[in-house]
């Protein structure tokens, strides 16, 4: 049994090796971390988004219902689809109630000034009161735009479309949209 090391040459050249692939990492890690990174601030835009459509969709949904004899529509859309106001009873005493705020049952969404706002007990899509439920500060709302596609025969179907940009991040947009049906409408 030889009881030999590694010669000089051996060891130099397995020294060189190690030192290109610790030079390939060095180079690679910062990117792959920036890439990740990237992806992450990516990923909280879309699922910010997504909350702001979601939370609509669920309006448009309940949108009309009524247990009696409610006057005027269930949805009313303005502003090119950029305003909407939604009615439905919550405590099925067969009628909108319109106050006091805090029990209306009529809710409002619209784009303004870069931000999504709400208002409860909204009766129109003008006026002041609304609530940003979106922060400016962190995201600037590009488009919001609420559709709706009647099909003869069928509840219609309302196209709910939210973009954004990063108020941060340059470059970094995206676009969610969300497809509901009115069955009360």
């Amino acid at each position: 049994m030889s009881r030999r090391g590694f010669s000089l040459a051996e060891a130099l050249i397995a020294m060189a090796i190690g030192s290109l692939l610790l030079m390939g990492a060095c180079r690679f890690l910062p990117a792959l971390q920036r890439h990740i990174l990237r992806q992450g601030e990516q990923l909280a835009l879309e699922n910010e988004l997504w909350q702001r459509v979601h939370a609509v969709g669920k309006h448009l949904q309940r949108a009309g219902y009524c247990r009696g004899s409610c006057g005027g529509a269930g949805l009313e859309l303005a502003a090119g689809g950029e305003c909407l106001i939604v009615r439905w009873v919550a405590n099925s005493n067969g009628r909108w109630e319109t106050s006091p705020a805090a029990a209306a049952e009529s809710t409002g969404f619209r784009l303004r000034d870069g931000a999504l706002e709400t208002l409860r007990g909204a009766s129109d899509c003008r006026g002041g009161g609304w609530e940003k439920i979106t922060n400016p500060a962190a995201i600037v709302v590009t488009r919001f735009s609420v559709q709706r596609q009647v099909t003869p025969g069928f509840a219609p179907e309302l196209s709910v479309t939210l973009a954004a940009r990063s108020a941060q991040q340059t470059g970094l947009t995206s676009e969610v949209e969300q497809r509901v049906t009115g069955y009360n409408l």
